[in-house]
This record gives C-alpha cells, sequence and structure tokens, in this order.
C-alpha cells in the first residue's frame, strides 16, 4: 500500500485532542508493557464481554490491521478489563486465521482506569456500562488524538453548513472504516515519513486554532 506523494499540497491530520493518558497502569501479561507514547496507535475498548465485539475486531482486523502493520510504530491497542483475559483468546482465536497479531494488543486494567483513558480521548458519548464502545481512536507518538476538526463535505462548505468534526471512527460503518480512516492513517504515516526526512513544513491544525478562526 502506496503513502501519499512526498509533496507537500496535503493537508496534516488534525490534533483534536491532546495530552491522552498513556498505559501505564495497563499489562499485556503479568510483566509486559504496552504504552502509546512513540507509536501510532489505534485505540479500541471492548469491554467486559469481547466476544460480542467481534463484528467491530473483523472490521477493523481487515480494513485496518492488515494494511498498516508492517508500518513503522503502528500498533493497534484495545484496553480490557481484568477478567477477561480467557474470553480474549478466545476472540483473538476467531479473528486471527494463523495470521500475524504481534502488533495487535490487549491490554488489560481496572475498570477505572479504563474509564479515565476513556475520557482523556475526545469522544462523541460515552462507554457502555460494559466498558464497550464501536468507537475507535487515533493517538500519535507525541500522546495527541488525531482526527478532522472539519468534516463538513464539498456541497456542506457550499453551503455554508456548521462545522463539525470527527473525533473517532465507528467500527460498525465500514464505509467509515475503509474511507475515512485509512485516508487518515496514511496521512498520519506520511507525515512522520516526511519529519523523518525533513521534509515537512506545514502546522498541524490543533482545536485551539478553531476559536481564532
Amino acid at each position: 500500500m502506496f503513502l501519499y506523494p512526498a509533496t507537500h499540497n496535503y493537508s496534516p491530520l488534525d490534533i483534536v485532542k491532546e495530552t491522552v493518558l498513556d498505559l501505564d497502569n495497563f499489562t499485556l501479561n503479568s510483566e509486559e508493557k504496552i504504552l502509546l507514547k512513540d507509536h501510532i496507535t489505534v485505540v479500541g475498548f471492548f469491554g467486559n464481554e469481547p466476544k460480542k465485539s467481534s463484528t467491530i475486531a473483523l472490521n477493523l482486523k481487515e480494513l485496518v490491521y492488515d494494511k498498516f502493520k508492517g508500518f513503522k510504530k503502528f500498533q493497534m491497542v484495545i484496553l480490557m478489563p481484568k477478567g477477561t483475559e480467557e474470553a480474549v483468546k478466545e476472540l483473538k482465536s476467531e479473528i486471527s486465521s494463523y495470521q500475524d497479531l504481534r502488533f495487535w494488543h490487549f491490554v488489560f486494567g481496572d475498570p477505572s482506569d479504563i474509564k479515565r483513558v476513556f475520557f482523556s480521548l475526545k469522544t462523541e458519548g460515552n462507554l457502555s456500562s460494559n466498558l464497550v464502545t464501536n468507537q475507535v481512536y487515533i493517538v500519535d507518538k507525541d500522546l495527541n488524538q488525531r482526527g478532522r476538526l472539519d468534516d463538513r463535505t464539498d456541497k456542506e462548505l457550499e453551503k455554508n453548513k456548521p462545522i463539525y468534526g470527527l473525533n473517532a471512527y465507528n467500527c460498525i460503518e465500514v464505509a467509515e472504516i475503509k474511507n475515512k480512516m485509512s485516508d487518515d492513517l496514511r496521512i498520519l504515516f506520511t507525515e512522520y515519513r516526511q519529519k523523518r526526512k525533513g521534509e515537512f513544513n506545514s502546522d498541524t491544525r490543533r482545536a485551539s486554532d478553531l476559536k481564532s478562526e
């Protein structure tokens, strides 16, 4: 899969929220830690009954993970309540088909810590009582949440409709993942590639920028 060309005629992916909490209180297993810092991460929440999120998981695997798993510093991290370890093993068996899931991590923590990470994101709504949501979030290497400050269509722009953003991606909506989320991740990887080459000269828009427009 190709990234966008190394020219400057594209808009970097906006920062919709800064200072997302990292995963210091979560463990992959009894010893290993997985952190958001210095990674490009898709963050999700599958709750107390992860097998009920199998549609979300399959959509993510086929439309996001399989496309981006070879990209440097990419990872997918799902926050799970402690006690769901066996159910997660069953879900992983269902979605893996003997394929490589080494960049897809299920990390376990207390419900209070899951909620703290969730509320550090800019969200549309809340977690369910089972700590699950159909939405996933993009977090960059500096713990900034990425998305679109202005997600209006061309027709909506022509009609001067009110600004609305895109902070999360609904994994039930295949078109949203396949089109918007895939495009946004490609743009973010292009930004980091250009930064490594010293070619990135454009300032990324932040949510605070909208207040001055």
